[in-house]
């Protein structure tokens, strides 16, 4: 009798086990998928504010065509995109074509002068700002998901409930870090 009632105790302990380490995963989970929603926000403001931008340009430096077609193409892909590696990549574009659209402001010394220019700039960069932001907080949302779901007990028993692999970060990608570590930014106070 004490054996079944031993074994019983240990039943009990390791369905709470088992339930708290769910609920856990589910909870994170719904935490990386909040996190994604405010990235989502975000992308939507910029992808917003690029029509405009480019609008600017075109009066400017119109025959910058390729410039301005690459920007547009970059943008619709970014808002077509679906899932997280998918929007990493289309993003990563954007932000590529964006940093060619913004060198042109060099070239063209009225454009850099425009006020609706340089408002859309600012407006675009405190986006950015905002991005880098949420990116963080779901980076980290999808490491602390990735983290307990590898975990003892939970590894035993997350794939069998729908949580069998990691969630992908929102990373800006090989290429775009070696862009980023092989150019460091250029400042000028003229």
């Amino acid at each position: 009798m004490l054996v079944w009632i031993i074994v019983g105790v240990v039943v009990v302990v390791l369905l709470f086990l088992v339930i708290g380490a769910y609920n856990r995963l589910v909870g994170l989970d719904q935490t990386a998928d909040q996190a994604f929603a405010d990235i989502d926000v975000q992308l939507k403001q910029r992808h917003d504010l690029i029509p405009n931008l480019v609008e600017t340009v075109k009066g400017y430096a119109s025959h910058e065509r390729g410039t301005l077609e690459a920007v547009i193409q970059a943008r619709s892909a970014a808002t077509h995109a679906t899932g997280v590696n998918e929007k990493v990549e289309a993003e990563n574009m954007l932000t590529a074509t964006l940093g060619r659209l913004f060198a042109l402001s060099e070239a063209y010394p009225q454009l850099r002068a425009n006020e609706n220019f340089m408002r859309l700039q600012s407006d675009l960069s405190d986006i950015e700002n905002k991005l880098a932001a949420a990116r963080r907080f779901f980076n980290n949302a999808v490491s602390e998901f990735n983290a307990v779901r590898r975990q003892f007990p939970t590894v035993l028993f997350a794939g069998l409930v729908g949580f069998g692999s990691d969630k992908p970060f929102f990373d800006v990608g090989t290429e775009q870090r070696a862009a980023m570590d092989a150019a460091p930014p250029k400042v000028s106070f003229s």
